[in-house]
């Protein structure tokens, strides 16, 4: 099967979960090509079965902001037109899944037909997607879609509620990779760290606003004042600088490092204690079930999808948004009591196992198989 793949080429969950699926449907020998406006930060391009296709965007004075949209649609049809692809998944609703309906409708008047496969990630959805400005085209798009899948049942829901659809949403979750994420321990890494046998905190995000790194830094101040404990900050983002400020007014510059964008995460998550994950907005919870792979417990909100993953008392605890001390103390908790520490990392492996990478893709190459029939089938009977 030829599959191309739109999507975001960023440190989000949305482009990384793309890249993840594409490299791994090459792998079983599928052929796909990936669309976007640079390489995505997790594609291996030493594949024989994977193709990039750069969307390169007209640099002129009288646009203040680059036509993305009509460059993509215009290399979309390029690409499917000439290498004859079979499905087209666009990953996060703005601008692709408009821009995929675009190049479909323009290749039909060619006699060339394609099916589209829609993936909401979540702000498409819940922020960006309900404005007014944006909400009509949404619609649109996700109803011209052949089939549109979502990565929570949170998700899923949401998208129902606030927009008018003709068609079902299936749920298909996102995945974690266990031939990358899983305990790998090394121990010069943790000598590093902790080198007297702190506990381990550890965060990765894009350190927006919405991921609240502040409350990261204040449970950890809290866990730290009761055990000697190290935190490590994976990512980088606008929140950065006043992250840092912070941890000098608290004074705990000498306890937390800031790692910035580092592509081996899985190598620190092994030798990480806990993870914690105090979100405002999260559909899915991707950072903590990848830590959860690695058989770390988390501490995280009950945000939207994120009790999907982490379930509370299970596999971690969950807590209220804002809920900076309830977090500190299910921190403190989880890290004083090895049995139970012990307990949570089991069955954080455990559950992470629900979302294995081959398991996720079968139900992706279902919607693809099933989107081409249909489309086969409305072919033949309009012959």
């Amino acid at each position: 099967m030829k599959i191309g793949i739109v999507c975001y080429p960023t440190y989000g969950g949305s482009g990384v979960m793309a890249t993840e699926l594409g490299k791994a449907l090459a792998n079983k020998g599928h052929q796909v090509h990936f669309f976007s406006y640079a390489i995505p930060v997790r594609l291996d391009m030493v594949s024989r079965n994977i193709f990039f296709h750069e969307v390169s965007v007209l640099a002129y004075p009288l646009f203040e902001y680059p036509p993305y949209e009509l460059a993509l649609i215009s290399r979309l049809v390029d690409v499917i037109k000439y290498e004859k692809l079979d499905v087209l998944h666009v990953h996060y609703a703005i601008p692709h899944a408009f821009a995929a309906y675009s190049a479909k409708k323009m290749l039909r008047e060619q006699g060339i037909r394609i099916p589209v496969v829609t993936t909401l990630h979540g702000t498409d959805i819940t922020l960006v997607g309900k404005d007014p400005a944006y909400e009509p085209v949404v619609t649109f798009s996700m109803n011209k879609s052949d089939a549109v899948t979502a990565v929570s049942q949170f998700l899923k829901e949401e998208t129902h509620r606030f927009f008018k659809l003709n068609k079902e949403i299936k749920m298909i979750p996102n995945f974690v990779d266990f031939e990358r994420f899983s305990k790998q321990p090394k121990e010069h890494f943790k000598m590093a760290i902790a080198p007297f046998g702190e506990k381990i905190i550890m965060h990765t995000s894009n350190f927006r606003p919405v991921k609240r790194i502040d409350h990261v830094i204040e449970v950890f101040r809290r866990i730290r004042e009761k055990m000697p404990s190290k935190l490590l900050l994976i990512g980088d983002g606008p929140e950065r600088s006043n992250a840092e400020q912070l941890c000098r007014t608290l004074d705990i510059c000498d306890d937390v490092r800031f790692l910035g964008k580092i592509d081996a995460v899985e190598e620190l998550l092994s030798v990480a204690d806990l993870f914690l994950m105090p979100s405002e907005n999260e559909s899915f919870g991707l950072a903590a079930l990848e830590a959860m792979a690695c058989e770390v417990p988390v501490v995280s909100t009950n945000a939207e999808g994120i009790p999907e993953v982490n379930v509370d008392g299970i596999t971690g605890f969950t807590c209220n948004v804002g809920d900076v001390e309830g977090m500190a103390e299910k921190s403190i908790m989880i890290l004083s009591d090895d049995v139970l520490h012990k307990k949570m990392k089991q069955a954080a492996f455990k559950k992470a196992h629900e979302f294995s990478l081959d398991k996720i893709m079968g139900m992706y190459e279902d919607v693809y198989d099933e989107v081409i029939k249909n489309q086969k089938a409305r072919l033949s009977k309009s012959a």
